[in-house]
């Protein structure tokens, strides 16, 4: 487990590193004076906390990367047991990085395994990281910001929130009906599917994560129902090339922020029905049927033990379906253009079946479902941040990742940030290198202009 070498407090307030860490100055809170400066903090040591740690070393900023747990916290903390990376290992490029000499590159990561390269990849790029340190405020301050932890106080002149978009369980007001009788866990709660009671499974939402677990307590033995709202179909291949490839190659993935209509809403576009495994296998709705699993529409709300869905499953599934071949159309459009001839032949999924009245109302008690695992997505809890970048859902307000209301802060690590790739791991690469960039021009003119440090 990484923890940052111990500070040299004999040289206040801060020591410079050396040469092997890149010019990275480290900077802990003096115990006297109960706070210290240093240029930048990075909150939270994920992979997009580190990755900037690496551009701010490259440019000889010094900061600091403050985590309220562990490296990769969400990582350990928070995923199941099972779980493996949607994206291929060789889609997996952070700056810096050591090679991964014993992955698959056409694999897909275990959590342990990615847990394991994180760590690995703190301590390559010596990120000046600060384990087990909650920030509890950021605020304005004349000269910069102050952040306040739980074990001291820094003032800089920027920050970078790196904190993750999945800190809280997004669930819908629906969740509140759930009777005391039935277990009620969200998908980051989850761990195997021998968390559940006996019993009939209540899967909400059918994006990757509701899909994987549906998948996985149906193979416990589980009777398990799914409720689909909105989704995204993949395949894992067409063609016999990974969906990623496709999406690489096809400029899919590099499509800016300033070039999607409605960015609002493509930020909040489901996660890709996709699972990384062994044997490459695709999973959607269809799959799902095909292991026993049930179909109902979008949930609406419990009542009196009775839940109750929507009756538009036919056209949910139908508009995945219709988006799906336009994807496929684009992959198609790319190899003709290209002269890409080493393709399988275009056999498309075939369209989604769903019965046609799936069932609008499930007593739970009757049908004996004893658990709801609420696969409905996460949100992140910006409610420390003392600055006026919120919007009226919380959701810090910015342009490609510049934050708006706050000069010299900075957001990294959420969907669609500057492309599409940014929802990705290996997203982080070319965002760190953009805003880093910006970071050290505003820093650059703070100093032409004269302005002091915090």
């Amino acid at each position: 487990m990484y923890r940052p070498p111990e500070i040299d407090r004999t040289r206040p307030p801060y020591v410079r590193a050396g040469r092997e860490n890149l010019g990275v100055v480290r900077a802990a809170p003096d115990a006297r004076l109960g706070r210290v400066h240093v240029t930048t903090v990075v909150v939270g040591a994920g992979h997009s906390g580190l990755a900037m740690s690496r551009r701010l070393a490259e440019r000889s900023i010094d900061h600091v990367v403050l985590e309220r747990g562990e490296v990769a916290n969400s990582w350990r903390t928070e995923r199941w047991d099972s779980l493996r990376l949607l994206t291929p290992t060789w889609h997996l490029t952070l700056p810096g990085a050591r090679a991964l000499p014993d992955a698959d590159p056409d694999g897909f990561l275990s959590v342990a395994e990615l847990v394991s390269y994180l760590d690995g990849y703190a301590e390559t790029v010596a990120a000046p990281v600060h384990t087990r340190t909650t920030v509890s405020r950021v605020a304005a301050t004349d000269g910069g910001y102050e952040v306040t932890t739980d074990r001291g106080t820094w003032t800089c002149a920027t920050v970078v929130i790196a904190s993750g978009a999945s800190n809280v369980a997004a669930l819908p007001p629906a969740a509140d009906g759930v009777p005391d009788t039935v277990t009620s866990l969200a998908s980051a709660g989850y761990r195997s599917p021998a968390d559940l009671p006996e019993g009939g499974v209540l899967v909400v939402g059918a994006s990757a994560s509701g899909v994987q677990l549906a998948d996985e307590i149906a193979r416990s033995g589980r009777p398990v129902t799914v409720a689909a709202g909105e989704h995204v179909r993949i395949p894992r291949t067409y063609r016999g090339r990974d969906a990623f490839w496709w999406m690489e190659r096809a400029g899919v993935l590099d499509e800016r922020y300033d070039e999607v209509d409605d960015i609002i809403r493509a930020r909040h576009t489901p996660s890709p029905q996709l699972i990384g495994t062994p044997e490459r296998r695709s999973i959607d709705l269809d799959s799902l049927q095909q292991r026993g699993v049930r179909l109902v529409g979008k949930l609406g709300r419990f009542r009196d033990g009775v839940a109750q869905f929507s009756g538009g499953l036919s056209n949910t599934v139908r508009l995945a379906d219709l988006k799906l071949g336009r994807l496929l159309d684009r992959f198609d459009a790319w190899a003709d253009e290209h002269g890409v001839d080493d393709l399988d032949d275009p056999r498309r999924p075939a369209p989604t079946t769903v019965a046609a009245s799936p069932p609008t109302e499930l007593d739970l008690s009757r049908e004996g479902i004893r658990s709801v695992v609420w696969a409905t997505g996460h949100r992140p809890d910006h409610s420390w941040l003392a600055l006026p970048v919120l919007d009226h859902k919380g959701r810090i307000k910015h342009q490609g990742g510049v934050v708006t209301g706050a000069p010299g802060v900075y957001l990294l690590g959420t969907s669609l940030l500057r492309r599409r790739r940014s929802t990705y791991l290996g997203g982080a690469d070319q965002d760190t290198a953009d805003l880093a960039e910006h970071l050290a021009a505003f820093l650059a003119g703070r100093s032409t202009t004269g302005e002091g440090a915090a």
